[in-house]
């Protein structure tokens, strides 16, 4: 499976390459032009782009994961609301309501804990789907029945948001820049450090210190962005903020 890891290390060593590329190019031109200096407002143009594009797709990404941590706080308080409320219903419906939210519970955090299990994050996402019409229509009959109308006015809303919040999450999980945006990204690295190894070719001696530290911040920079974008696949991760879901589990008694 392609991992974080997987990603980082190609990188670096495309970079590296590119480097090397560049710098041989540069030194090739030098001998055919020994007056040659390089080309400084295009290539301080082409690093600018690189770190404007590099700012706003880091920024743009840091904000959809804070988003994202904040749908399933709002998750957990929608489904706890409409399981307290609950106790309006009749006691005879109660527990099968009750077996059905914890079904249901478990099945929505299977959805996202298993992401790199297509199949089976698929089936827990019909399964949940299934339960939601079942609670819904168990809570529709039973207002319908009841004495007053107090059963429906309040556990009917709470379970239309925990509804709801599903598909504000299914968004949000498939919520990212166009991959134009990430072509132009790659793309500007890869001849940024084409152009920093031509820059290099005035030197007799490679500065490692400095090619290294190019590409190793290059790919820093690249990582932490793509982790952001896909907090359940690298080293940045979100599995924490489920917490809250599996400790609203445990209290449902």
């Amino acid at each position: 499976m392609f991992t974080t890891a997987m990603f980082a290390l190609g990188l670096f060593l495309l970079l590296l390459l590119l480097v090397e590329v560049g710098r041989r190019l540069g030194i090739r031109q030098v001998k055919a032009d020994p007056e040659h200096r390089g080309i400084g407002p295009i290539e301080g143009a082409l690093f600018a782009l690189l770190g404007l594009l590099i700012a706003f797709t880091f920024s743009g990404a840091e904000n959809r994961f804070q988003a994202r941590r904040q749908l399933i706080v709002q998750e957990a308080n929608a489904i706890g609301t409409a399981y307290l409320r609950v106790d309006l219903l009749p006691p005879q419906e109660q527990p099968r309501m009750r077996e059905n939210f914890r079904q249901y519970l478990d099945s929505r955090l299977a959805v996202y804990q298993r992401l790199q299990e297509p199949t089976a994050s698929h089936a827990a996402r019909a399964r949940a789907e299934a339960l939601q019409a079942e609670i819904w229509g168990q809570a529709v009959r039973c207002a319908q029945t009841a004495s007053t109308t107090l059963p429906g006015m309040l556990l009917l809303p709470a379970l239309n948001d925990m509804i709801d919040i599903t598909t504000t999450r299914a968004v949000a999980l498939q919520t990212h820049p166009p991959k134009i945006v990430y072509g132009i990204l790659f793309g500007l690295t890869l001849l940024s450090a084409l152009m920093a190894g031509h820059a290099m070719a005035a030197s007799r001696a490679r500065s490692w210190l400095h090619i290294l530290c190019y590409a190793g911040i290059m790919v820093l920079a690249l990582v932490v962005i793509v982790d952001f974008e896909y907090p359940r696949m690298g080293l940045i991760r979100i599995d924490a903020v489920d917490q809250v879901l599996v400790d609203l589990r445990a209290g449902m008694k």
